[in-house]
């Protein structure tokens, strides 16, 4: 409870959305219920409303709406963000096309890269141009920006990415490109990655550039439907909304920059670990939150979320390894550092033109859900299978709010994979079982051997609807010897929202060796940036706390390392100390470091 009321927190899935608070003497109040695909924002309101009424609430008791939802991660994944137009300098048209050069398949030859967000008819150039350091080699030609303009008017498009070549070292030609798309097209969504990533690598800056307005309109779409929902209910307590990076932020500010929620769902699962950790027995802790749609882990290593900048979403495993791109499209900007894959309780189980039993990604949701829920659905889904084998209750799961029918989840399993195989009906079942583990598999592997951890140096934390039915089996084919099943489990990523903190992450280029650094400078960058941080959130500065890291790299390397800063005054001594944080750091990920 805050100083003017309760705290709530509301959470989408993608088969059902929770809500959750804790009273004054520490009760945990939650409900869930199913999910409202065609606008999401009916359950949340419904979720509020239910709980206010069976824990004797009134809107006005309410101090905080914390919100975690997958409105940015499914426009994603199923393609149906807004129309978007990329605005780019002369000769850069295809940087979507090329992406980057590595191949997350090594050995399949016809491996097929997923489409860019933006049809390449769609990618209008702009002659400008400046060199590394920021200055103008070609003029910025206005024409060129009024012909893109009308480009995106006759064909519709609802979104506008401005990225231009070099523009981290200056921003004046993209910012002059925004300034006259916004007064020629009202009512866009238009984002120039001058306030969205400033920092160098085109590719990257210019897909999460991309990603942020494709998301823009259904973010901002949803984020209007929830808050006039809220008001119709006579809520006016303050939306927050998680980020990808852990932290609370208002709704308003949100929208200047949706691309910061893509990952937000996920999050609010590893700050309520990270909080267990922290007050627990448990410092090192792998999580596992298997929902209806998807499976996510991370990581919790003494008692911290791992952090990263290096996201890839939608190629049919989200991820920040090091090692393995390629599959998405690239994401630069902060979030904590979660592997995600299309294995959920209702995760579609069928077989291909072979005969091979397959599970996912494709999802029954939550409308018609699993065939078990007797809500229409005729799929057999990976919540059946474990309904066929006994490890889910047969009467009802959800606290009574959903359900089972077991002699639908049998008749599915049967009728559709055990006898086209010619098999019993538990032996697929458990082959199902296993199949879910395995795909599961990668996203823990992906946060723990890919970073250089070994998962037998940790605990398992399982939570969502479906985590504590496969930790189990998958801890132990992980060799690791605990697995932790928190109370709520079900619905703990509504909780971990209660633990969550107002937080924002500001970054820009700063690029040197670190021989060459001036202290002045460094310190100057820093302030920069703190300041834009008090801009946007809105707290004085003796309330905010602070903490600073730094990227870095080997010379000749192509990708940076983050390490921790401390807040004093830099100099020579303190930096050559940050230079031996990250060798330690590329040690542990990579296994090695250089003389």
């Amino acid at each position: 409870m805050t100083s003017n009321g309760y705290r709530v927190a509301a959470d989408i899935g993608g088969t059902f959305t929770d809500v959750a608070f804790v009273a004054d003497d520490g009760t945990v109040v939650t409900r869930k219920a199913l999910s409202t695909p065609t606008d999401y924002a009916v359950a949340v309101v419904e979720g509020i409303r239910s709980l206010m009424q069976d824990a004797g609430l009134t809107p006005d008791s309410l101090g905080e709406i914390l919100h975690g939802c997958t409105i940015a991660t499914n426009a994603i994944l199923e393609r149906k963000g807004a129309p978007t137009a990329l605005v780019t300098t002369k000769g850069f048209r295809d940087l979507l096309e090329f992406r980057r050069i590595r191949v997350p398949r090594l050995y399949d030859p016809l491996y097929v890269k997923p489409e860019p967000l933006v049809p390449r008819r769609h990618c209008l150039e702009v002659c400008e141009r400046l060199d590394a350091r920021g200055r103008v080699v070609t003029p910025l030609d206005e024409e060129d920006v009024l012909r893109a303009a009308d480009h995106i008017r006759r064909h519709e498009l609802e979104a506008v990415a401005v990225s231009f070549l070099h523009s981290y070292a200056n921003p004046e030609h993209e910012l002059r490109a925004t300034e006259i798309l916004r007064r020629e097209l009202p009512g866009r969504f238009i984002t120039p990655s001058a306030e969205v990533l400033p920092e160098i690598r085109e590719y990257e800056r210019t897909s999460t550039t991309v990603i942020n307005a494709y998301v823009g309109p259904p973010v901002r779409s949803y984020v209007q439907s929830l808050s006039d929902r809220l008001g119709g209910e006579g809520v006016s307590a303050p939306l927050l909304i998680m980020q990808s990076s852990g932290g609370m932020l208002g709704a308003e500010a949100v929208l200047e920059q949706p691309a910061q929620i893509v990952e937000c769902g996920p999050a609010a699962g590893v700050v309520g670990a990270a909080y267990l950790a922290r007050t627990g027995r448990y410092r090192n802790l792998i999580t596992l939150d298997m929902g209806g749609t998807t499976a996510k882990a991370s990581i919790i290593e003494n008692g911290e979320m791992l952090k990263t900048d290096e996201y890839e979403v939608g190629g049919g495993i989200s991820l920040s390894s090091t090692l393995v791109k390629g599959g998405g499209y690239a994401l630069k900007t902060p979030v904590i550092d979660i592997s995600e894959v299309g294995a959920g309780g209702g995760s579609i189980v069928w077989l291909d033109k072979a005969g091979s039993l397959k599970v996912g990604p494709q999802s029954a949701g939550a409308s018609p859900g699993p065939a078990c829920y007797g809500n229409g659905g005729i799929e057999p889904t990976v919540t059946d299978a474990n309904v066929v084998l006994g490890y889910l209750n047969p009467a009802a799961i959800a606290g009574g709010a959903v359900q089972i029918d077991p002699g639908r989840a049998s008749a599915a399993i049967r009728d559709q994979v055990a006898r086209p195989l010619g098999r019993e009906l538990h032996d697929i079942a458990h082959g199902v079982h296993v199949l879910a583990n395995a795909s599961m598999m990668r996203a823990v592997k992906s946060v723990s051997t890919h970073r250089g951890r070994d998962p037998r140096d940790f605990a398992m934390l399982a939570f969502g609807g479906s985590g504590g039915v496969h930790a189990v089996g998958l801890a132990r084919a992980l060799q690791i010897d605990r697995v932790i099943v928190p109370p709520a489990a079900g619905v703990f990523s509504a909780l971990g929202l209660l633990f969550s903190d107002i937080g924002l992450i500001r970054k820009r280029a700063f690029l040197s060796r670190v021989g060459d650094i001036d202290p002045a400078d460094w310190e100057h960058a820093f302030a920069e940036l703190e300041k834009s941080v008090l801009a946007h959130i809105g707290f004085p500065r003796e309330r905010v706390a602070f903490h600073r890291f730094a990227d870095f790299r080997y010379a000749g390397q192509a990708f940076e390392l983050s390490v921790p800063t401390s807040d004093g005054l830099m100099d020579r001594t303190a930096l050559q100390a940050l230079a031996e944080d990250f060798e330690g750091e590329h040690e542990r990920t990579y296994g090695h470091r250089f003389p």
